[in-house]
Formats: C-alpha cells, sequence, structure tokens
C-alpha cells in the first residue's frame, strides 16, 4: 500500500529524455519531453496501456489538470514513453506501478502506429506508439499528480460516449480504440468478455 506521500509523487517531469525514433522505430537520438512536443512535435517513442478488470471493463483515466497537452481529457488506462535505455515493456510496467501501483502486470502488445495531433497553441504529439491490452492485476493506487480521476465503463457505454461526445477524450486514445475495434477485434475480444 502506497503512502498518501507515494500517492502524489512526481514521476514524469518535462527536462527526462524521450527517444527519438524514424518512421520504422529505430532510435535516432533523444530530446527532453519539453522540445518534443513544442511546436508541431518530434517523432518519439510512446506507448498507451488498455486494462480491463475481471468483468471486461476497462479503465479510463482523466488527465491531471497540471498536464500540459490535454489536461482533464479522459483516456486510455496509461500512457507514456519509455525512457532512454529502457524497453517498451520496461516502461508499461514502470508506469503502471508509477500511476496505479500495480505491480506484477502482464501486458499484450497488439500493434503500433505513428499519428500526430496538435493541442491549441501548446504543442503537439508526435509519436509512435506501441499499444498493449492487459487485466488489472491487483488493486488500484492512483497518483494524483498524474491521474485526476479513474473509473471503469463498459464498451458498448464507451462507445456511445465516444460517439455523443468524442471531444472530451484524447485523440490518441479515440483513434486506438478504434483500430482495436476494427482491426484487432478477437484480441480485444479477450479482454472484454469477462475473465475465467
Amino acid at each position: 500500500m502506497q503512502t498518501r506521500e507515494e500517492m502524489k509523487k512526481i514521476v514524469s517531469w518535462e527536462s527526462e529524455e524521450l527517444i527519438l525514433v524514424d518512421e520504422n522505430d529505430v532510435a535516432v537520438g533523444t530530446m527532453s519531453k519539453s522540445d518534443s512536443h513544442d511546436g508541431d512535435g518530434v517523432l518519439h517513442r510512446a506507448f498507451s496501456l488498455f486494462l480491463f478488470d475481471d468483468r471486461g471493463r476497462l479503465l479510463l483515466q482523466q488527465r491531471a489538470p497540471s498536464k500540459r497537452l490535454w489536461p482533464m481529457f479522459w483516456s486510455n488506462s496509461v500512457c507514456s514513453h519509455p525512457r532512454n535505455g529502457e524497453t517498451i515493456a520496461e516502461a508499461v510496467e514502470r508506469r503502471a506501478q508509477d500511476e496505479l501501483g500495480l505491480e506484477a502486470l502482464s501486458a499484450e502488445f497488439v500493434y503500433r502506429f505513428r499519428y500526430h495531433a496538435r493541442y491549441a497553441d501548446l504543442g503537439s504529439e508526435h509519436e509512435l506508439c506501441h499499444v498493449f491490452l492487459g487485466r488489472v492485476p491487483g488493486q488500484i493506487e492512483q497518483n494524483r499528480s498524474e491521474i485526476e480521476a479513474l473509473r471503469f465503463i463498459e464498451t458498448g457505454s464507451l462507445t456511445d460516449e465516444l460517439e455523443q461526445d468524442g471531444a472530451r477524450y484524447t485523440p490518441w486514445f479515440r483513434m486506438e480504440w478504434q483500430r482495436l475495434n476494427e482491426d484487432f477485434g478477437s484480441v480485444l475480444g479477450r479482454y472484454t468478455s469477462p475473465a475465467k
């Protein structure tokens, strides 16, 4: 169990070095998170993790108000960047623990894609993003420096919300959820069905 101090621990900062990549996901250098998100952004490696409970509901997070890009928007369970010298799998495990207090996470890589999205005049995401699916392996302990709120949602309700008010969600989440449903439905179905 995390202490109150740990539940507000700063686990991400603007000066941390992100891994710049080419279109084939080959590392070509590093750049600070701040600089890589300025203007139109510089292509860097990232990941998105979708976690489901035993009932098949998706865990959504509302991004903290302190986030530079898309503050207070709803998004997938965890989204972040690997650090220099860290594999994607290591980064997924680290951030699940940093943000949600989850240990012994088992996540399945599904696909990767490149996207670019601008947030007003504050900067852009320009990412080669690796998408993972998994089950919530234990009790969640929310890090309030990263996450404003958490909720589980049935997939049918999520589809309705995205159709009615998709602007409340981050652009990468909307793209990923659509692709998961259209191109990886059988893989996604293993998680949206109740666990046996």
